[in-house]
């Protein structure tokens, strides 16, 4: 598999998560350019293998979190796959697990274990409510953790249900939270010499998110409720429709908001009483957001965008994901990469977002087929022989 030749080249680790949110870490350090050695269970793999929709027989959800990694099946619960895994942890820099807490202690495969091992070790564990605390012992799922952390609480209307995020956005945060802990430890050994833990726990990673909104609470004792689109702070910071379609707008001072009735033709408001500071138009938000949604239904989102561009104004059309994936300034960002796939012939996915202009990373390779590299891997990493791997292919070990 080609190395990427990223700011992580010379770093090994071994991938034993599955679905989202370790996946995710995992092609983001691999893309980084470390050789990610992905371990799947044989004759399975990852869950998500099985997840409709296919391309070529292969599922579109793993293929979008597992390129730029060797795919190596090996049981765990077997004596010859720990001792194969013992191997491998010896030769690695770091390990992605996303378990229940306490499973791979009972495997012998827990973090005092392969520390002894191998003292620079870099141990990342990822799950849903963490390894402390009362609910530890919680199996965690994005929508439990999206619910549980109070994020859907404040999503969607005042006068509707709560509503999670369109995306599996626990999972994703926690991952690149662990991408992040993983490469402090690194960068912490790099001056101890010596490895250490990480815990990620997704409910910890999505309250992280609350930000102002649990500002609001602890400095005010007022809970933060569902606004729909509305920002608690600031007007207008929100959808509106245009005479064809949404449309976003944000207005977050007063200068903004003199250039913005400007815009709208409309230029006094900006002095009018009930709307010249940012805490008036707060309060008097309804009255607002009411005039402004008459005035910008006169005209076409495209009409109003191109005035608030030409003034300096932030907004945008609401888009679909279809639009999103043909982007073009996405495409001139390098952001929608094509890899060759021997089974779903061109795939294309979401590019790497961190810019390293020294050191730049990259979409690697391809999302491996299950056990793709199994071979490889065992013959020059653990030295077993052809033979070998062939008789721990019958004993189901591989």
């Amino acid at each position: 598999m080609p190395r990427a030749k990223g700011p992580l080249a010379g770093v090994r680790v071994l991938d034993l998560t599955r679905v989202l949110a370790g996946p995710f870490c995992a092609m983001l350090l691999g893309d980084m350019g470390a050789e990610v050695v992905k371990i799947e269970e044989p004759g399975k793999g990852d869950d998500t293998r099985s997840w409709p929709p296919f391309v070529g027989g292969e599922a579109t959800y793993f293929m979008s979190v597992n390129r730029s990694k060797k795919s190596v099946t090996l049981n765990l619960k077997a004596p010859e796959g720990r001792r194969i895994m013992a191997t491998l942890v010896r030769k690695s820099d770091v390990l992605l697990e996303n378990f229940r807490p306490g499973t791979m202690a009972k495997l012998g495969l827990g973090y005092g274990a392969l520390a002894k091992l191998n003292p620079k070790l870099v141990y990342c564990s990822i799950s849903g409510f963490g390894e402390s605390g009362p609910e530890a012992h919680r199996a965690g799922y994005d929508l439990i953790v999206q619910g549980e952390s109070g994020l859907m609480d404040i999503t969607g209307f005042a006068d509707g249900p709560p509503v999670k995020v369109g995306t599996s956005i626990a999972d994703l945060v926690a991952g690149m939270s662990a991408a992040h802990g993983v490469t402090l430890a690194l960068l912490a050994r790099a001056k101890t010499r010596r490895g250490q833990k990480v815990e990620i726990a997704m409910l910890d990673a999505l309250a992280a998110l609350l930000t102002y909104q649990a500002g609001i609470y602890f400095g005010t004792g007022q809970r933060p409720t569902r606004r729909g689109n509305a920002h608690p702070s600031i007007v207008p910071y929100e959808v509106f429709k245009a005479a064809d379609a949404y449309l976003t707008l944000g207005v977050a001072n007063n200068s903004l908001w003199t250039k913005c009735c400007a815009a709208l033709e409309r230029p006094a408001l900006a002095h009018d009483p009930r709307f010249d500071t940012v805490a008036k138009r707060v309060l008097n938000r309804d009255t607002l957001i009411a005039l402004l949604n008459e005035i910008l239904g006169a005209r076409t989102a495209e009409e109003w965008i191109k005035r608030f561009e030409a003034a300096g104004i932030p907004a945008g059309r609401i888009k679909t994901v279809a639009e999103v994936c043909e982007s073009e300034h996405l495409k001139a960002r390098g952001m929608l990469v094509t890899l060759p796939h021997p089974k779903a012939t061109r795939l294309t996915v979401m590019g790497v977002p961190i810019r390293l202009h020294g050191t730049p990373g990259g979409a690697a390779a391809p999302p491996p087929l299950l056990g793709q590299h199994t071979e490889e891997v065992l013959r020059s990493l653990v030295g077993l022989t052809r033979a070998e791997i062939a008789g721990l292919r019958e004993k189901g070990v591989l």
